[in-house]
């Protein structure tokens, strides 16, 4: 009977051991943190905390997991951004009665450059999804507004 009561006792008291060095363990800790931060769509924390936690232990696999993610999510919001940004610039220069071949000129290139920056984006697994569809639209926006401009 105390050998089947011995074998659970040990388990857990692994668990509990393994749970303290986790939360105990600054690099561990700040992983934990960016794994929270990263989960709760703050990339940019989720990034710092992460670089924090691998400068300590660099062997520390869910600091590097996390940044990893981190920072093709960043990528990903840096992009989303920039395109509701240029997109709000092409909705102006569209308001205008006569658009001039300078500013055709402009959307033109600012769709080359948004083109090309959706080239760079490499999601993965863990990449929110939502990131990836928002990003995948406005690349189709970008592409249709190219082939307008290029007629």
């Amino acid at each position: 009977m105390n050998s089947k009561l011995m074998i659970p006792i040990i388990a857990l008291s692994l668990i509990l051991i393994m749970g303290v060095y986790f939360l105990v363990n600054p690099s561990y800790e700040k992983s934990i943190r960016a794994k929270y931060y990263f989960e709760t769509g703050d990339y940019k924390q989720a990034l710092v905390l992460s670089k924090e936690a691998f400068s300590i232990d660099v062997y520390n696999r869910m600091a590097a997991t996390v940044m990893a993610q981190s920072i093709t999510s960043v990528k990903y919001v840096k992009y989303i951004e920039m395109a509701k940004k240029y997109m709000k610039d092409i909705n102006e220069i569209a308001t205008h009665e006569f658009i001039s071949d300078a500013d055709k000129a402009r959307i033109k290139m600012i769709c080359e450059i948004m083109l090309g920056s959706y080239i760079k984006l490499a999601p993965s697994v863990i990449t929110d999804i939502k990131l990836v569809e928002d990003a995948a639209m406005y690349h189709q926006k970008f592409e249709k507004l190219f082939e307008k401009v290029n007629k």
